[in-house]
């Protein structure tokens, strides 16, 4: 403890001479650290009578604020010159041009949704939306989905905890746009014609499915509403989405229990040079699944099915934009490459039109 003013000067002068932040750090561990010197000084305050301790310990802890205090100001000064070095090698050559602006693509799933939304304005829909978290009522029950299906079930389904339960209904992130369905139906005096694209949720993933993924949903509510009305509309849609004349559709019984009948629908198509062409009858696709209202449905939104019929159908965004632009695997949508996207999206221009064709 006799010559700290020395020890002083020492250390002062390696933190001087350290030539980079490493350096710094060791003599900070040599000094400071947990076996350092001058901490092991500090320890042996303890063995002092009193008296001595006062005047050693005040010695001390000036060295020690002194050593301190050095190398922070040298890890300081080491960080600065180094920032200056950096910015001195990444100096931008102003006379070099400007680099072109990067133009924006729009995502394949935006595009597939204005394409649906103007064929089917066309054809007089609205287009209609809701909430992404929905009520087990919604959801399921007004849909006639019974307490066992096993849609309701958790390993299909993601439910919000059953503490956040309000009136007896669960919340749940909905498992299709059906919900906006009934909320139309209950808000709105029919005729009703509406699509509901947006978001939906499920617990599912692999190279054609995805936890979340994009669904659209057609209604029609009228009077004297029967199948023919739902093939027409059908067969127009498709001849319109995929810009093809020749488009036969099939019907297959089915069953949904908010539709009754229920149908679902494949598509005409043939495979030309290993490319999958809409069209003909070579080959049939499932694409879409459809029916009529179940009454049932139609006397939960408080309408009269004696007076009321209609027709609802739903089919994967998702699907639409990989069976027409050629992708494979549905994950690729949700990667956010933007070397996918440059290879798929599209111009902000190009708005779909029927008269210039929605794929444009």
């Amino acid at each position: 403890m006799s010559d700290l003013s020395a020890e002083q000067s020492e250390w002062l002068a390696k933190i001087a001479a350290a030539s980079d932040a490493a350096a710094v750090e060791a003599l900070r561990v040599a000094a400071l650290g947990k076996s350092g010197a001058i901490t092991q000084k500090l320890k042996a305050l303890g063995q002092m009578d009193p008296e001595a301790r006062k005047v050693a310990g005040a010695a001390l802890n000036v060295l020690r604020e002194a050593v301190s205090a050095a190398l922070s100001a040298r890890k300081d000064s080491l960080e600065a010159a180094e920032l200056d070095a950096k910015l001195a090698a990444e100096a931008v050559d102003v006379t070099l041009p400007v680099e072109p602006a990067r133009l924006g693509t729009v995502h394949p799933v935006s595009q597939v949704m204005d394409e649906l939304a103007e064929i089917f304005a066309d054809l007089g829909f609205a287009v209609a939306t809701g909430p992404e978290i929905e009520d087990d009522w919604h959801n399921f029950t007004a849909l006639n989905i019974p307490e066992s299906h096993p849609a309701r079930a958790m390993h299909d389904t993601f439910y919000f905890p059953e503490q956040l339960a309000k009136e007896g209904r669960r919340f749940l992130l909905r498992t299709h746009t059906s919900p906006v369905q009934i909320r139309t139906m209950m808000s709105q005096e029919p005729p009703i014609r509406i699509i509901a694209p947006g978001r939906v949720y499920r617990s599912d993933s692999d190279a054609t499915h995805t936890p979340m993924f994009h669904q659209v949903e057609g209604l029609v509510i009228d009077r004297g509403i029967h199948m023919g009305h739902l093939k027409w509309t059908l067969e127009t849609f498709i001849k319109a989405f995929f810009e093809v004349d020749d488009v036969t559709l099939r019907f297959r019984p089915s069953y949904f229990p908010f539709t009754e009948p229920s149908a679902e629908v494949d598509v005409g198509c043939s495979w030309e040079g290993g490319t999958l062409k809409i069209g003909g009858e070579s080959s049939w696709l499932e694409i879409l699944g459809s029916g009529m209202v179940h009454p049932r449905v139609i006397s939960a939104c408080g309408l009269d099915p004696e007076e009321w019929q209609g027709f609802a159908f739903g089919v994967g965004i998702d699907r639409l934009a990989m069976l027409k632009y050629g992708m494979t695997d549905l994950r690729a949508f949700f990667d956010g490459d933007v070397r996918w996207l440059k290879h798929y999206g599209f111009s902000p221009l190009a708005v779909p039109t029927l008269s210039g064709g929605v794929g444009a």
